[in-house]
């Protein structure tokens, strides 16, 4: 079995973090994430400056991106103001957020659910007719922090209606931190049914220590794609109390001991950890980058 690893740390990882780091910073940690062997990394966001300050410079940072074969650069979006500057700047691949709540939709993307949906088939059309790959994102799949439990009907409508736009795949996205494995496990299979020849991809939060186990589980519901953050940098702006993404070096990890092939290199993700906290200057939730691997390498 193979897992596809997708870096979601210099967006997701970076966007909520108390200081903005320079340009040449975020290339620098974007190059050693494609060294120790990332192909896909989510590695801006285009919204407005203001909203996210720490995104700012994504024009210029994918200006100075390198460009090897089959590594894919992925900006996220949440509408076509946003795509057409990521097209023009050079993103491989199109990211964009649907959120399964209306409240969290407008606090996050300032526009209902179902105008979001809308907004994502234009920009599902716009990105085929580029010749770019458009993948769509359900947040708060499982949980929001303002209306509580999701539905799982509604969650699953939203992906049958976000498949219309043909994205290369569907994530779910537990982007608050409140998922189990057993919930996992029956929305994942769910959406396959809906959904069988949708390639799925999973987004876990590890905000109450649930977020390898989610993984774990989803990978059992057939998904093999994973988002992950190295060092578990991260969370939300507009979630209260939502903290990073499962590290990605703990993911790997537990991938490898499993026999699981991601073709990264541990030693390399365990390195790149410690060299970003320094960056950042505060320590990180990662695990394994205390710990080390086992046996050592």
């Amino acid at each position: 079995m193979t897992i596809n690893l997708v870096e979601v740390g210099p967006r997701d990882g970076l966007q909520s973090e108390g200081i903005t780091l320079p340009t040449n910073t975020k290339l620098a940690f974007i190059n050693r994430l494609i060294g120790a062997g990332i192909k896909r990394l989510e590695v801006t966001s285009f919204v407005h400056p203001k909203r996210v300050p720490q995104m700012a410079d994504a024009e210029a940072l994918l200006a100075a991106l390198p460009r090897p074969e089959g590594v894919s650069y992925i900006g996220l979006v949440l509408n076509r103001r946003g795509f057409d500057r990521a097209a023009g700047a050079g993103c491989h691949e199109i990211g964009m957020a649907v959120v399964a709540s209306n409240t969290f939709s407008q606090r996050n993307q300032g526009m209902s659910t179902n105008e979001s949906v809308k907004e994502w088939l234009d920009i599902a059309s716009a990105a085929h007719a580029a010749g770019l790959k458009p993948n769509v994102t359900i947040s708060a799949a499982f949980g929001c922090p303002f209306e509580g439990e999701v539905d799982a009907a509604r969650v699953i409508d939203l992906a049958r209606q976000c498949a219309d736009g043909q994205p290369v795949e569907v994530a779910l996205a537990d982007t608050i931190g409140v998922a189990v494995p057993s919930q996992v496990r029956d929305l994942m299979e769910r959406l396959q049914q809906s959904l069988p020849e949708m390639p799925l991809r999973a987004h876990f939060h590890n905000t109450r220590n649930t977020g390898i186990a989610n993984a774990y589980a989803a990978i059992n519901a057939g998904v093999r794609s994973l988002d992950a953050s190295v060092g578990g940098v991260g969370g939300c702006p507009f979630a209260p109390a939502a903290t990073g993404n499962i590290p990605t070096e703990d993911l790997l990890y537990m991938l490898d001991r499993m026999g699981i092939s991601t073709g990264v290199s541990m030693a390399a993700l365990i390195e790149t950890s410690h060299w970003l906290q320094a960056q950042i200057g505060r320590p990180m939730p990662g695990m394994l980058m205390k710990a080390g691997g086992f046996p050592r390498n």
